[in-house]
């Protein structure tokens, strides 16, 4: 079940958070040395918070859907008094003393929180095979990345380790995994939902975000992460959220140049239909042209300036590749760095014109289908070239800052899931969900799960 059908459960009493969470803790401790999809497991906690909601909600206090619901987060962000290694030894041992404003929120909300979660390390990367507690695997078939950088977490909500979980997306962390593993995942407006206590990896494009089975899960958790949108917005000036019912009068727009480019033949087909689908459900689905940004040197400048310290104190406790990637932004200057965030402005206000003409924009979230971890591991020159196209389609929604989903929209004959993109202007969330959530209720892809 879903998040919304336990939480009715729970608030009637018919369902105990402590059994919930008890069923989780089992599943983790039976799969999660298969997918490694967990790095620390908070297994009392978990069940001294999941008393709690009990007793809460027996009293009639319940706090609402995500009341007594055992999640996951991605361990970049940061847990009072539980380590938050961002995946690698450099912080091993690092116990924060506060809790990310994210976690914070969710507690309001009554959540039980389950552990910490497998990444690739700092989150410079779409595999999570670079982590020093060895990578995560795919749950539909473990010989395949999950993605990443986010990928423990995607692997967890899939296996049914967990009902949601966050992750963090810088260039399509979150929505990567999520369909390599045929998940639901959020990556909403740019600084909709807080980045404080999250270990950054380039702070302008850093982006929060739900990991889930279902469109409306992820709404549910979204509602309970986010902060309020503005009143009015440069472009966007008196828009309201439209309910899902208002789906049938926007337009999609399909930007065909660059997100379609040497589509896998089946992701092309499932992506095809997935547009014929959406035919008869909004009033117009039309090609657009887009002028599509590539550069990626304010990720590189910041990502060095976050860690240029601990480069000169203990390079040896970076994995040799993040070592790599991460030095890779020394080159670039103060001035450098100031040059890129103007370009980076001027692009996100660019953008809003597309929206003069369509209401959300549909692509591919891969354009090919996730590697084999031994292919990989064995070819490690091939790992960052394949991390690059993996994330070719989602990379530029954090230029532009833009809410995007990816919800499953199919199958390889493998066996292994396809996502598709949903994207909108600026502080649309609402929108992009309504949409998401309307393509959910015509299709089944969503309920398929990983026979493990």
């Amino acid at each position: 079940m879903g998040i919304l059908e336990i939480a009715e459960q729970l608030r009637k009493r018919s369902v105990s958070p402590v059994e919930l969470t008890q069923y989780c803790l089992q599943r983790i401790t039976k799969l999660n040395p298969l997918l490694n999809a967990f790095i620390t497991v908070t297994a009392d906690s978990a069940i001294a918070e999941a008393r709690q909601a009990e007793q809460e909600i027996g009293q009639g206090n319940w706090r609402g859907p995500l009341h007594g619901i055992p999640v996951g987060l991605k361990d970049l962000i940061d847990t009072a008094g539980v380590k938050t290694t961002a995946a690698s030894a450099l912080l091993k041992d690092r116990i924060p003393t506060r809790d990310a404003e994210v976690v914070r929120k969710l507690k309001a909300a009554g959540v039980v929180i389950l552990g910490k979660q497998n990444l690739h390390e700092f989150a410079y990367g779409g595999s999570s095979i670079i982590s020093y507690f060895g990578e995560a695997r795919n749950p539909w078939n473990p010989e395949h990345i999950t993605g990443g950088s986010s990928g423990g977490s995607a692997a967890a909500v899939a296996a049914g380790l967990g009902f949601a979980a966050i992750g963090t997306d810088t260039a399509g962390s979150v929505r990567e995994p999520a369909a390599a593993c045929g998940i639901v995942g959020l990556k909403p407006t740019y600084g909709r939902v807080s980045v404080e206590g999250v270990i950054p990896l380039s702070i302008s494009l850093d982006h929060v975000g739900p990991l889930t089975t279902t469109v409306a899960d992820a709404a549910a958790v979204f509602d309970a992460i986010a902060e309020s949108a503005p009143k009015a917005a440069p472009g966007i000036a008196g828009q309201q959220p439209i309910s899902t019912a208002g789906t049938r009068n926007l337009r999609i727009g399909v930007p065909r140049k660059y997100f379609f480019d040497d589509l896998d033949s089946e992701i092309s087909a499932a992506v095809e239909d997935a547009l014929t689908t959406f035919k008869k459900i909004v009033s117009q689905v039309s090609d657009i042209e887009l002028d599509v940004p590539e550069d990626r040197s304010l990720q590189s400048a910041e990502s060095y300036e976050y860690h240029a310290e601990s480069l000169t104190r203990a390079p040896e406790l970076y994995d040799p590749e993040t070592l790599r990637r991460i030095r890779a932004g020394e080159k670039y200057s103060a001035g450098d760095r100031a040059r890129a965030i103007t370009e980076l402005q001027q692009e996100r206000r660019k953008i809003q014109l597309t929206f003069r003409e369509v209401d959300v924009l549909v692509t591919p979230t891969l354009p090919v289908t996730p590697p084999r971890i031994a292919d990989l591991k064995h070819h490690p020159e091939k790992l960052r070239p394949a991390e690059l196209v993996l994330l070719r389609n989602t990379r530029p929604f954090n230029v532009w800052g833009l809410p995007a989903i990816s919800i499953p929209c199919g199958f390889t004959r493998e066996g292994l899931p396809i996502g598709l993109q949903i994207a909108g202007p600026h502080w649309s969330d609402s929108t992009v969900l309504a949409v998401a959530r309307a393509y959910e209720r015509v299709t089944e892809w969503h309920k398929n799960k990983p026979s493990l």
